[in-house]
C-alpha cells in the first residue's frame, strides 16, 4: 500500500481525506515533516479556508520549498480546494502571493441574479482531459461537491483538466500536468465518485508516475 503524507498547516479536511485513503487501500500520514515528506510515495495538499492564511501558515511551516521539490521530483502530487487555489501565483481573495507553480490567478465568481456565491453543493465536472488517469471508471459528467466562492483562472489553458458551470460560467474545476494534479472540489465528500477519484489517484496514478520516473 502506498504510504501518502497528507500536508498539515491547519488549513484542511485532514481526518475526513484520511478516511477516504484509507477506504481506497492507501496508507495516510498526517504531516508536516519535510522528512516525512520526502520518504513518501505522494502528497495530498488538502485546504479549506482562505487564501492568505493558508499561504501564511504553509511558510510559517517552512513547507513551500519542500512543496515545489516535491513537485519538481516528478512525485504524484494532489491538491484539494483551498489546496489547488495556492498553487496559484495570486488571488483576488488576499494579498499574498501563492506559491506560483501554476501560471495564472484565483478570481471570484461574478454577481448575476438568482446565482448563489459560493457555490456550495453538487454540480457536474465536464472533462477537458477525459483520458486522464484520474477520472478512470466514473463516466462522464460525474456529480461532484463544492464549496467555493473563489475558482482558478490559469494563464495555459491546457492544464484544466475539467470544468464546472455555475450560473453562466464556465470554470476551471481541476487541472493537472505530468505528476501535478488538483481539483477544486472535494474528493473526500464526494460519495461513491470521489472515492473511485482517490482509488484512481493511488492505484493508476502512482504507479504511473513511478514507472516513468524509472
Amino acid at each position: 500500500m502506498p504510504i501518502i503524507a497528507i500536508i498539515d498547516y491547519d488549513m484542511g479536511n485532514l481526518h475526513s481525506v484520511c478516511k477516504g485513503l484509507e477506504k481506497v487501500g492507501a496508507t495516510p500520514k498526517i504531516t508536516d515533516s519535510t522528512i516525512e515528506i520526502d520518504k513518501a510515495d505522494a502528497i495530498i495538499l488538502p485546504g479549506v479556508g482562505s487564501f492568505d492564511p493558508a499561504v501564511q501558515h504553509l511558510r510559517i511551516r517552512n513547507l513551500e520549498t519542500p512543496i515545489k521539490q516535491t513537485i519538481a521530483s516528478g512525485k504524484p502530487f494532489l491538491g484539494i480546494c483551498l489546496g489547488l487555489q495556492i498553487l496559484f501565483e495570486s488571488s483576488e481573495e488576499g494579498q499574498e502571493p501563492g506559491l506560483g507553480i501554476i501560471s495564472g490567478k484565483v478570481r471570484r465568481f461574478k454577481s448575476e441574479p438568482d446565482l448563489t456565491i459560493p457555490q456550495m453543493g453538487w454540480n457536474k465536472l465536464q472533462f477537458t482531459q477525459p483520458k486522464h488517469p484520474l477520472w478512470s471508471e466514473i463516466g462522464s459528467q460525474p456529480w461532484v461537491y463544492f464549496v467555493h466562492s473563489y475558482y482558478v483562472d490559469p494563464t495555459d489553458s491546457q492544464v484544466t483538466s475539467a470544468t464546472v458551470t455555475h450560473g453562466n460560467q464556465i470554470v476551471t474545476a481541476a487541472v493537472a500536468k505530468d505528476n501535478l494534479m488538483a481539483v477544486q472540489f472535494h474528493p473526500e465528500k464526494s460519495s461513491t465518485i470521489g472515492l473511485q477519484i482517490l482509488s484512481n489517484f493511488v492505484s493508476k496514478v502512482i504507479p504511473k508516475n513511478f514507472a516513468l520516473a524509472n
